[in-house]
C-alpha cells in the first residue's frame, strides 16, 4: 500500500490531465496556468477560428510555464451544444485517452430588465451556463465513473445564492448548478469522484466591465468588500488546486465562495 501524500504533494497534479471551458481569459486562464504550474496537462476547450490549435494564444502561457508538458486545444463552441456533445471524446482523443480534471469556467451574461427579457437571451444563457455544463460533467461521469476517480470543479458565481438585479438568466443558471453539484456529488463521491464548485465574487474580468464602469455601482460594492478591493484572476489559483488535487479527496458537493468575504456581510 503506497503512502498517502502529505503537505505540499496534497497539491501536486503531476501526471493528471485537465479539460478546462473558459480558459481563454480572465479567472479561466489565470486557473489554466496554476493546474500546468502544479504539474497538470492542460486541455484548453476554445472557440473556433483560423488559426490552428497548435497556436492558439492561449497555450503560449502554459508552454512558457511548464514547457515539457504537452498542453493542447481542442474547438468548442459553449453556445453550440452539438459542439459541446462531442468536445469531451475530442479532448481524450488530443490526450491520450485520459482526462483526470474537468473544469466549467466558461459563462456568459446578458442584462436586462425582467419584464423586458428577450427569450433568446435567457435561452442562450441558459444553454452555456447551464445545459453545456452538465453535458460535459455528464461526459466526464461516463469517463471518470468507471476508472473510480476525477475532479469535476464547476464554476458558479454569488447568484448562486442571490438573485441579482436585470440578470434573471445567469441568476437561473448558476443557482441551478449549485445544485446539479451536488445531485452529482450524491451519485459519484462514491467512485472516488469529488463533484464541487467555485463561486467567484466580484472580480475585475471582462464580465463585470460595465459594474466597473459604473462610479456609483462600482463604489457601493467596494464598500461592501470587507476585503476592501474587488477579486483577481490569480485569486482562484490557490482554491481551484485544492478541489483538483488529493488536499479535497473527502470534499465533495460544496460551492467553496471566493468573494473578499462579501457574503459574510
Amino acid at each position: 500500500m503506497s503512502a498517502s501524500p502529505s503537505g505540499l504533494n496534497l497539491f501536486s497534479l503531476g501526471g493528471k490531465v485537465a479539460l478546462v471551458t473558459g480558459g481563454t481569459r480572465g479567472i479561466g486562464a489565470a486557473c489554466a496556468l496554476a493546474l500546468a504550474q502544479a504539474g497538470a496537462t492542460v486541455c484548453l476547450a476554445v472557440r473556433p477560428s483560423s488559426t490552428p490549435l497548435s497556436e492558439h494564444p492561449a497555450l503560449a502561457p502554459l508552454k512558457k510555464a511548464v514547457p515539457e508538458l504537452q498542453h493542447v486545444a481542442v474547438e468548442c463552441d459553449l453556445s453550440d451544444l452539438a459542439s459541446v456533445r462531442t468536445t469531451f471524446e475530442r479532448a481524450l482523443a488530443a490526450t491520450g485517452g485520459k482526462i483526470d480534471i474537468l473544469v466549467n469556467c466558461g459563462g456568459i451574461q446578458r442584462r436586462s430588465p425582467a419584464t423586458d427579457f428577450p427569450e433568446s437571451d435567457w435561452d442562450e444563457v441558459l444553454d452555456v451556463n447551464l445545459k453545456a455544463v452538465w453535458l460535459l460533467s455528464q461526459a466526464a461521469g461516463k469517463h471518470m465513473v468507471p476508472r473510480g476517480a476525477g475532479k469535476i470543479v464547476n464554476f458558479g458565481s454569488l447568484l448562486t445564492f442571490q438573485g441579482g438585479i436585470t440578470v434573471p438568466a445567469y441568476a437561473a443558471s448558476k443557482g441551478a448548478v449549485g445544485q446539479l453539484i451536488k445531485a452529482l456529488s450524491n451519485e459519484w463521491a462514491r467512485h472516488n469522484i469529488q463533484v464541487n464548485g467555485i463561486a467567484p465574487g466580484y472580480i475585475a474580468t471582462d464580465m463585470n466591465e460595465k459594474l466597473l464602469a459604473d462610479e456609483t455601482r462600482l463604489r457601493q460594492i467596494s464598500e461592501r468588500i470587507p476585503a476592501g478591493r474587488w477579486g483577481t484572476p490569480q485569486d482562484f489559483a490557490g482554491p481551484l488546486l485544492f478541489l483538483c488535487s488529493d488536499a479535497s479527496a473527502y470534499v465533495s458537493g460544496e460551492m467553496l465562495v471566493v468573494d473578499g468575504g462579501w457574503m459574510g456581510r
